[in-house]
C-alpha cells in the first residue's frame, strides 16, 4: 500500500472521527478478477485458532475481576452471553502469573479461600475465581479449557519468594496434583468440595515464558523439568495434552530432550507492527495525526509476526511436532493502551494475521491474538466497560467472531488474488469458505469466483466495513455488524474498501 493510493477525508485526525462510520473514502474500482480456488484439502484447520487467553492482571486491568459478580457469585452474565458469540474453541487461564500461583488456594468453600500478592501486575487477588469457575466458565461459552502450570516458578527467584516473603513456587508433585483433582473421577477431595463429575482440563502448559528473563531456568534445565513434570502428570492420566516451553531458540533441543512426552510446543508475541521505525505513526497515540501513515503500518504489521512463525518452523524444521501461540497481540506504546486498537484499521491488521495463521495451520495448532477481557488495555478480545457497562466485542475479536463462524474443515490454495486483497480459502464437504481481506482504503475490487472441477451454484457473503478512523468504544451504535450480501453464480462480487468478508460458496462437481 503507498501513500499516494490513500484518499484522505477532507480533515483528517480528529475530525475524521466525528463522521457517520458507514462513508467510505472513494469510489475507485479496479478492473475484475477470477480468483480461483483449488479444492484439494491440504490440511486442517484446527479450532484452536481462535483461543482466549485469561489471567487476573492486578491492578493493570480488571480483567477477571470485572468479570465476576461478587454478590451473586456468578460470572457476569453479559460477559457469558457476549464470550458465546465469540465461541473461542479454547479457553487458556495463566500467564505470568502461573509462575506464583498455588491452585489449592482457589479451591473448596469461598470462605475459606486465601488471597494472594499479585506479584507481577500488583495488588491483591481474592481467590473468589479458581479451577471450578475457570472450566465453568469455559463450560458455559462451549470452549476446552487450557492451564498454564506453576512450573517451579520459571526459576525465578523473585517469584519463588514473593515481597511477603511466601514460599510460591510449584513443584511437579504440586502439578500432579491439581490435574488429578480435577480429571480424576474419584478425587477425593474435589467431590468434598461439591464436584462429583471430573471438572476435566484436557491441556496443560508446562512453564510460561520460561525463556524470557536470564535469571530464570536455562534451556538444559527448563527441558529436563519439563520431562519430570510431563512424567508427573501422565502417571496420573495418561491423556492429557502438553505444551512445553519452545521460544526465544529453545524449541529444537526441548524437542530433543522432552519431544516424546509433549504434545506441542508453545511460543509467543508481543510485537509493535511499526517495530523497527525511528517514528512509528502507531506509537503515543499519533495515529490520530496521520491516519494514511498508520494503515500503512498496520496493513503490514502480519509480517512482523510472519517473522517470529517462520523462524520457530525452521527451528523445529526436521520434526513433526504443533506449535502453541498461547499468548499474541500487539504491544504498541500509548500510555499502556495501544488505543490504536480500538479501530477498524486495526481490525483490518488482524484479519491479516488470522489469514497468516491458516497459511501456516498445518504446523500451528492453538493460536490467539488477542487477551481475553479487561476494562482498559485494547489488547483484549473483550472490553468491559465498569462499573455496569455491556461488555462489546474488540476490532480483533470481531475478527475471530467472524472467522470461527464462518470457517471450513480443510484449508485450500487460491490463486488468481489481485494485488489489494488478502485471501484464504477453505472447505467442508459441497461448502468453500473464504476470508477476503481488501487492504484498500479507496477502491471497491470486483472478483469472479471459480472453483477447480466444481461449479459455483450460489453464496453468501458476511461483510464487516466501516470507516477504517471508526474507534470502537461502546455495544452501542456498532457498525461492525455482518451485512449479508447474495453472492450470484456467474456475476462479479465488488468487495469494499477497508473491508473483511467470509464468504460462503455452494459448489457442485462438473
Amino acid at each position: 500500500m503507498q501513500r499516494r493510493d490513500f484518499i484522505k477525508i477532507a480533515s483528517a485526525g480528529g475530525a475524521s472521527l466525528a463522521m457517520p462510520p458507514q462513508i467510505h473514502l472513494s469510489g475507485q474500482k479496479m478492473a475484475e478478477s477470477v480468483l480461483t480456488v483449488n479444492p484439494v484439502p491440504l490440511y486442517e484447520l484446527s479450532p484452536y485458532l481462535y483461543m482466549q487467553f485469561m489471567e487476573p492482571l492486578g491492578t493493570t486491568d480488571s480483567s477477571v475481576e470485572a468479570s465476576w459478580d461478587h454478590a451473586k457469585n456468578q460470572w457476569k452474565p453479559g460477559l457469558i452471553e457476549v464470550t458465546k458469540e465469540l465461541a473461542p474453541g479454547m479457553m487458556r487461564w495463566g500467564g505470568n502469573l502461573s509462575a506464583y500461583y498455588k491452585w489449592r488456594e482457589g479451591v473448596g468453600p469461598r470462605k475459606n479461600r486465601v488471597p494472594f500478592l499479585n506479584t507481577d501486575w500488583g495488588g491483591m487477588e481474592t481467590n473468589q475465581i479458581g479451577t471450578a469457575e475457570f472450566v465453568d466458565f469455559s463450560q458455559q461459552v462451549g470452549a476446552e479449557s487450557l492451564m498454564c502450570l506453576n512450573f517451579e516458578s520459571d526459576g525465578l527467584p523473585r517469584y519463588a519468594v514473593n515481597g511477603k516473603g511466601e514460599n510460591r513456587s510449584g513443584d511437579s508433585k504440586e502439578a500432579a496434583a491439581w490435574v488429578d483433582y480435577c480429571n480424576n473421577p474419584s478425587n477425593k477431595e474435589r467431590i468434598r468440595h461439591g464436584f462429583k463429575d471430573p471438572l476435566r482440563i484436557g491441556h496443560w502448559q508446562l512453564g510460561n515464558e520460561t525463556s524470557y528473563r536470564r535469571e530464570g531456568f536455562d534451556n538444559e534445565t527448563a527441558a529436563l523439568k519439563t520431562v519430570e513434570f510431563a512424567k508427573a502428570l501422565r502417571a496420573v492420566d495418561a491423556s492429557v495434552k502438553l505444551i512445553g516451553w519452545g521460544d526465544s531458540g529453545w524449541a529444537k533441543h526441548l524437542v530433543e530432550t522432552a519431544g516424546e512426552h509433549l504434545n506441542y510446543v508453545a511460543f509467543h508475541n508481543m510485537f509493535d507492527p511499526g517495530q523497527g521505525m525511528k517514528n512509528s505513526p502507531v506509537k503515543n497515540n499519533a495515529y490520530r495525526k496521520d491516519p494514511a501513515a498508520t494503515w500503512e503500518v498496520l496493513m503490514d504489521g502480519y509480517k512482523v509476526h510472519e517473522q517470529k512463525i517462520l523462524k520457530v518452523r525452521d527451528e523445529l524444521s526436521s520434526y513433526d511436532i504443533p506449535l502453541a501461540l498461547t499468548e499474541c497481540h500487539y504491544a504498541i506504546e500509548g500510555r499502556n493502551r495501544c488505543e490504536v486498537l480500538s479501530s477498524w484499521a486495526a481490525g483490518i491488521s488482524y484479519a491479516r494475521i488470522m489469514n497468516l495463521h491458516e497459511r501456516h495451520g498445518d504446523k500451528l495448532k492453538i493460536a490467539t491474538m488477542a487477551d481475553f477481557c479487561g476494562t482498559r488495555w485494547q489488547v483484549n478480545a473483550i472490553m468491559i466497560p465498569v462499573p455496569h457497562g455491556q461488555p462489546f466485542m474488540m476490532p480483533a475479536a470481531k475478527i475471530m467472531w467472524l472467522y470461527k463462524k464462518h470457517s471450513g474443515k480443510d484449508f485450500v490454495k487460491v490463486s488468481g488474488m489481485p494485488q489489494d486483497l488478502d485471501v484464504t480459502a477453505s472447505r467442508t464437504d459441497d461448502k468453500v469458505y473464504l476470508h477476503v481481506v481488501n487492504t484498500s482504503r479507496s477502491r471497491y475490487v470486483p472478483i469472479t469466483f471459480a472453483v477447480e472441477e466444481f461449479s459455483v451454484q450460489s453464496g453468501k457473503a458476511y461483510e464487516l466495513s466501516t470507516d477504517p478512523e471508526f474507534e470502537l468504544m461502546s455495544a452501542e451504535n456498532d457498525p461492525l455488524l455482518p451485512k449479508e450480501r447474495d453472492v450470484k453464480k456467474n456475476e462479479a462480487y465488488e468487495f469494499p474498501p477497508a473491508s473483511v468478508t467470509a464468504v460462503e460458496l455452494n459448489i457442485s462437481a462438473v
